[in-house]
């Protein structure tokens, strides 16, 4: 197992027994899921209007005919609540950073062209802002949805194709702004 996961591992149960008597909650992304990446992500109550949000997404799967779709990224988040956390609409501010391993994808809107014909890996890390909307749906089931923008510095590297080892581009920067998130997750609450 890497540091990086033994320490986010380990930042996340200090994060839980201090919170004894703060709500936590569990969640997955189901959008997320419907591409086989899991997912999960941990939320904890800081104040009666706060919360840190720390999301983890990782794909290692090959899904055949030149398609890849790996990636290993985190999310934290801190989140201002307008009524009281868990409940209603949010506010948030983001960080992200991962890893990545890309080929065959054709996105919405035709974003990113390159990605169905070549493959691309490499690291990004940035950041930006969300708004959400959770829905209490009984004492310890909520649905939420989220949604935020933001800024993403890439490097990477460009392969001829999802299978074939042919570099034809080396530590390749790119500056992304746009789209950073998009959720709908079930909550399990503590």
């Amino acid at each position: 197992m890497s540091k990086s996961k033994i320490l986010i591992m380990v930042f996340a149960l200090l994060c839980i027994s201090s919170a004894s008597a703060q709500k936590v909650g569990l969640k997955t992304n189901v959008i997320a899921d419907a591409t086989t990446s899991m997912n999960l992500a941990l939320e904890i109550g800081t104040a009666p209007k706060n919360t840190l949000d720390f999301y983890v997404s990782y794909n290692p799967w090959e899904l055949g005919g030149n398609k890849l779709l790996k990636h290993l990224y985190i999310q934290p988040e801190y989140r201002f609540w307008f009524c009281e956390k868990f409940a209603g609409s949010f506010l948030g501010v983001h960080l992200h950073g991962g890893i990545f391993n890309l080929s065959g994808i054709k996105l919405p809107f035709d974003l990113y062209q390159g990605l169905r014909n070549h493959r691309y890996e490499g690291n990004f890390i940035g950041g930006g802002v969300s708004y959400g909307y959770q829905w209490v749906l009984g004492r310890h089931w909520n649905l939420e949805a989220n949604i935020g923008a933001g800024y993403a510095y890439l490097n990477y590297d460009k392969y001829q194709c999802g299978s074939c080892g042919k570099r034809l581009e080396k530590d390749k920067d790119k500056h992304y702004f746009g789209p950073t998130k998009a959720a709908v997750s079930l909550v399990y609450i503590f």
